[in-house]
């Protein structure tokens, strides 16, 4: 039988681009497509370096940034005002709500991996940019692939996003654990790290499912070794820029790092 772990106590998992979606694709397609229909073309790039935050803040930071605001400004001869990002998110929404249901596969591994945590004693949160309305789509399928969380925390559960901590301070609170360096927080964007150390957590950055490579699985599998290992690295670095504690490419690896940590609470050393 697995022991439960004694000191650490709670998982907070990101979703898409960690438990769910392989490289976090169906945000990025929808943010490109709401400026395109503006007549303003960004890059997958753009699209995606704001991924974490809520998603109307993620739609205010792509329009404030330079090369954007720019080309924004030389259409419609004035600067995005907060009406244009209302009307962008507006737009995101249903947009997004219709095209999720694409992207709503388990990574290889993390349907196992939380039953792995259940066994070692842990509670499960998750936090996301996503709305609740837009969770409705997603929560349900992965819970038929096998994946529940004992809290599912959207964007409008606390006064701010990622990097802010308010998301995981609520999952201590709905899921009574505390103090927070009993908590692991997993996710694949920096200001989900961020968020994991404002709060005081131990964080777990992940590269090679998530945002920071972008890619399917099958367009991974195209690539060589060094090529994808290239670009897991590059990942990696802004992960461990935004603070994170360790590194995996999946949460697949996520068990030697978890007894790791376990390891290292017991020693007395905290986040």
């Amino acid at each position: 039988m697995t022991e439960p772990f004694q000191h650490i106590k709670a998982i907070v998992f990101d979703w898409a681009g960690t438990m769910i979606d392989h490289g976090c694709l169906a945000p990025t397609f929808v943010f490109r497509e709401i400026f395109r229909q503006r007549g303003i073309d960004i890059s997958a790039a753009q699209a995606r370096e704001p991924m974490g935050m809520a998603k109307r803040a993620h739609i205010a930071t792509i329009a404030a940034m330079p090369d954007v605001a720019a080309a924004w400004k030389a259409k419609f001869g004035s600067v995005c005002s907060e009406a244009d990002i209302d009307a962008m998110y507006a737009d995101f929404l249903p947009l997004q709500k219709d095209t999720l249901a694409e992207h709503c596969q388990m990574i290889d591994g993390a349907t196992d991996i939380a039953a792995w945590c259940r066994q070692r004693g842990l509670k499960i949160g998750s936090s996301t940019g996503y709305t609740r309305e837009l969770m409705e789509v997603v929560a349900p399928a992965a819970a038929a692939q096998g994946y529940e969380a004992d809290c599912v925390l959207c964007s409008e559960d606390a006064p701010k996003g990622r990097p802010a901590p308010y998301l995981i301070y609520e999952a201590a609170k709905r899921m009574d654990v505390y103090p927070l360096w009993q908590f692991v927080k997993v996710d694949d964007t920096p200001v989900g790290i961020k968020a994991g150390r404002n709060a005081g957590c131990w964080t777990v950055g992940v590269t090679r499912t998530g945002n920071g490579v972008g890619l399917s699985v099958k367009e991974l599998a195209a690539l060589s070794a060094d090529e994808v290992a290239a670009k897991c690295d590059e990942a990696a670095a802004k992960l461990n820029a935004a603070g994170a504690h360790f590194i995996v490419e999946s949460v697949a690896d996520l068990k030697p790092i978890l007894q790791q940590i376990e390891q290292q609470a017991a020693s007395g050393t905290s986040p």
